[in-house]
């Protein structure tokens, strides 16, 4: 195969299109196309560059035809990453050379879209993200108590925060902070928000981040490296879950005040508009004053909801026993349940309802709990089961 110089004006018939949005839909969109991978045409040129052809002397040098040009050519956000910086400085270069007749572009780097756009008359799709409107409040008002005990005062903090996103004057981001202890159904309700929108949670736990890594990933670093900014271009969902935001380093917290404000995240690589998406942090702060000292008030006064989860009481945390218990025995086998008794087993974990309001950790130990009589039925152990004490052990 030979390629074009990259002098030659063979592609500036070249139509290309550039689509922002998750990769399941970039690929629907092509779906009825024969394509050509931009990156396997980029190592072809990459391998004909480092081939040489000898001539012995009275002999006509060999000759090849050049080749039919691509027709669709294609790259999706994580090819950008296999180029070589040289590559995407040159990118303008790379496509005269493979001389495409349709360019398709998945969530490209603002700096090859630059390339393009002083070139081509680029045509740009965005995928139309699932948005918030009147049906999504009733339906988490009639779905809240399904999926969360207590917390009755979230549930209209909640509501009264998404509402100005049901009218079209919205067009940015409604910014919540979920805030409290752990394990009473933080992220489990913007989980839940998000099965009412439709599509894959985008979930980014700060927790993770504790070098200089996180730097990179936030400002953005080489094109190569994961960065929040592409991640955000390939999302699929309406909602941004960014979970315990408070172990974020302070340094960081600049990062976010144009998306917090309008919506708008740029890193040196990427400029993403998430439009009217909404935005949930996560954090165990006990109060608000804690909030606004933790994260100074440039950062706190950009959040247009603050909403606290309070820990769970007595009666409340009963009824969160039971429903685990409940769902566990409704995920068993048969002959697995024919072994338990269901009241017995919400009896040996009723007295964790004083000390632990976890409900993360109440699944575990409801877990635990299950899987001992059972093991122990199989085994068919004739041993007294006394497991309560050692189960509050665990639970303090």
């Amino acid at each position: 195969m030979t390629f074009s110089s990259p002098g030659s004006n063979m592609a500036d018939d070249t139509a290309v299109a550039v689509y922002y949005g998750p990769l399941p839909w970039f690929q629907d969109q092509l779906k009825r196309k024969q394509t050509t991978d931009l990156l396997g045409l980029a190592f072809e040129l990459d391998e004909a560059s480092r081939r040489h052809i000898h001539v012995i002397a009275g002999q006509e040098a060999p000759t090849e035809e050049p080749s039919a040009r691509p027709r669709h050519v294609t790259a999706e956000s994580g090819d950008y990453a296999s180029l070589s910086e040289h590559v995407i400085t040159n990118f303008m270069t790379l496509v005269r050379m493979i001389r495409p007749m349709h360019l398709h572009l998945h969530n490209p780097p603002a700096h090859v879209y630059a390339q393009l756009e002083r070139e081509f008359t680029v045509k740009v799709m965005r995928y139309e993200y699932p948005r918030a409107n009147r049906d999504l409040l009733i339906r988490f008002r009639d779905n809240f108590q399904a999926h969360l005990v207590g917390q009755s005062a979230v549930k209209e903090s909640i509501l009264a925060a998404l509402y100005p996103l049901t009218t079209r004057r919205r067009a940015k981001p409604v910014v919540l902070m979920f805030y409290g202890p752990s394990g009473v159904g933080k992220t489990e309700t913007a989980q839940l928000i998000n099965s009412l929108l439709g599509g894959a949670l985008m979930r980014k736990q700060f927790s993770m981040f504790h070098n200089e890594k996180f730097a990179s990933y936030l400002f953005g670093g080489t094109h190569s490296e994961a960065s929040f900014a592409r991640d955000l271009l390939d999302r699929e969902s309406g909602v941004i879950l960014i979970d315990e935001f408070d172990k974020a380093n302070s340094v960081f917290h600049s990062a976010f005040y144009q998306l917090f404000d309008g919506g708008i995240f740029e890193d040196k690589n990427y400029l993403v508009n998430v439009g009217p998406a909404i935005i949930v942090c996560t954090s165990n702060y006990g109060t608000e004053d804690e909030i606004r000292a933790a994260l100074g008030e440039a950062l706190y006064s950009r959040f247009d909801s603050l909403v606290q989860f309070k820990p769970l009481s007595h009666d409340e945390i009963r009824q969160v026993i039971d429903r685990l218990v409940n769902d566990r025995f409704s995920n068993l086998e048969s002959d697995e349940r024919d072994q338990l008794d269901l009241a017995a087993v919400k009896a040996l974990l009723y007295p964790l309802a004083g000390n632990s309001g976890n409900v993360r950790r109440l699944g575990k130990l409801a877990d635990g709990v299950i899987s001992l009589l059972l093991v122990r039925a199989l085994l068919s152990d004739p041993a007294q089961i006394e497991v309560a004490p050692h189960i509050e052990d665990a639970a303090t």
